[in-house]
C-alpha cells in the first residue's frame, strides 16, 4: 500500500476519507524534533493512568479526624493520609500542563501553511498518531476522574486544614511543594467534571488566538479531517479489519469523540449545526452501533462536554440521537 495514510477513492458526502495506521505509524526525518518531544510526554501518560486507577482517598480517616475534633491522633492519620494523596495529584495536574504544551507543538506543525490539513496528515501520520494518543489519554483520565470522587473531598479537606494551619501559624512541609497559588490552580483543574479535556480545550482556543495569522480553518480542518478520518475506519470492515488489535477500534472511537469536542470549543458555530464540516449523524451512528458497554461514556461525553450540543442551530434529530 506505500503509504500509511491512504486517501480513499470514493467520495461520499464530501467528506474527506481516509485510512490511518494508528498502530505502525513512524516518524519521518522531518517529524523528528517535535516527535520526540511529544514523545518524553505520552511515556509517562500510562503511569499517571495507573495512578490514577489505584488511586483510593482518605474518606474513612477525613470523616473520622471530622467526627472527632479533639482527638489529635485522628486529626494526625487524616493529615498524614491525604498529605501523598496531594502529591499525587499534584503529580497529575503537572502533567496536564506538559500535555498542553504537547499539544501546541503537535497543533503548530498540522496547521501550517503552505499544506492542507489533509496534506499535513498525509505527510506527518506519526505526528496525526501522537494528537491521537493524547484524545486517547484524555478520555481515559476523565472518565477515571468522574468515578472517583474522593479526589475533590481529599483536596477540600487538605486546603481547610492548611488555611486553618495558617491561622494558627503553624508552617508544613508540604507547602513547599504545594503552595497557595499551586493549589488554587489544582482546585480549578479538580473542579472540571472533565479536567484534560477542559485544559486541550483551553490550549486548542487560546492557540487560535495567539496565532492571528494562521486562519481558524487550519485549526477546524485538522480536527474535522480527523473526525472523518476515524469514522470511516469505524463503519467500513475492509479498513477496521485491518486493525491487528480490537483496542484499536476503542482507540478510534476515543480520538473521534475527542476531536468533536475541541472542533465544538474551538469552532464559533460549533460541531453541531449544518453548516459544520463534521458529520455528527454518521459519527453518533458509529458509535450507536458498537456495544453499549464501549459507548457510553463517549456518548455522555458529547452530551455533556460540548458546546453547542443544545444551541438552536443544532439538528433536532442530532439532540434526539444523543437523548
Amino acid at each position: 500500500m506505500g503509504n500509511l495514510l491512504k486517501v480513499l477513492t470514493r467520495e461520499i458526502e464530501n467528506y474527506p476519507h481516509f485510512f490511518l495506521d494508528f498502530e505502525n505509524a513512524q516518524p519521518t526525518e522531518g517529524e523528528r524534533e517535535v516527535w520526540n518531544q511529544v514523545n518524553s510526554v505520552l511515556q509517562d501518560s500510562e503511569s499517571i493512568l495507573s495512578g490514577l486507577q489505584a488511586y483510593k482517598g482518605a474518606g474513612q480517616e477525613i470523616r473520622d479526624a471530622i467526627q472527632n475534633p479533639n482527638d489529635l491522633m485522628q486529626q494526625e492519620r487524616a493529615w498524614n493520609s491525604v498529605c501523598p494523596l496531594v502529591i499525587k495529584l499534584k503529580k497529575f495536574y503537572s502533567f496536564s500542563l506538559r500535555l498542553e504544551e504537547a499539544l501546541k507543538s503537535l497543533l503548530e506543525s498540522l496547521t501550517c501553511p503552505p499544506f492542507t490539513p489533509t496534506q499535513h496528515l498525509e505527510r506527518e501520520q506519526a505526528l496525526a498518531k501522537q494528537f491521537a494518543e493524547i484524545l486517547h489519554f484524555t478520555l481515559r483520565f476523565d472518565e477515571l476522574k468522574m468515578r472517583i470522587p474522593a479526589i475533590q473531598n481529599d483536596f477540600s479537606y487538605y486546603r481547610r486544614t492548611i488555611s486553618r494551619n495558617r491561622i494558627n501559624n503553624m508552617n508544613l512541609d508540604i507547602e513547599n511543594e504545594v503552595n497557595n497559588e499551586m493549589a488554587n490552580r489544582m482546585s480549578l483543574f479538580y473542579a472540571e467534571a472533565t479536567p484534560m479535556l477542559k485544559t486541550l480545550s483551553n490550549a486548542t482556543t487560546n492557540f487560535v488566538t495567539e496565532n492571528k495569522t494562521l486562519p481558524l480553518e487550519n485549526t477546524t480542518d485538522c480536527l474535522s479531517t480527523m473526525a472523518s478520518v476515524c469514522k470511516v475506519m469505524l463503519e467500513t470492515p475492509e479498513y477496521s479489519s485491518r486493525f491487528s488489535s480490537e483496542d484499536t477500534l476503542l482507540f478510534c472511537m476515543r480520538v473521534m469523540v475527542g476531536v468533536i469536542i475541541l472542533y465544538d470549543h474551538v469552532h464559533p458555530n460549533g460541531a453541531f449545526n449544518k453548516s459544520s464540516k463534521i458529520d455528527m449523524k454518521g459519527c453518533i451512528k458509529v458509535l450507536k452501533d458498537q456495544p453499549a458497554d464501549n459507548v457510553e461514556g463517549l456518548l455522555n461525553a458529547l452530551k455533556f462536554t460540548t458546546k453547542h450540543l443544545n444551541d438552536e442551530s443544532t439538528p433536532k434529530n442530532i439532540r434526539t440521537m444523543l437523548q
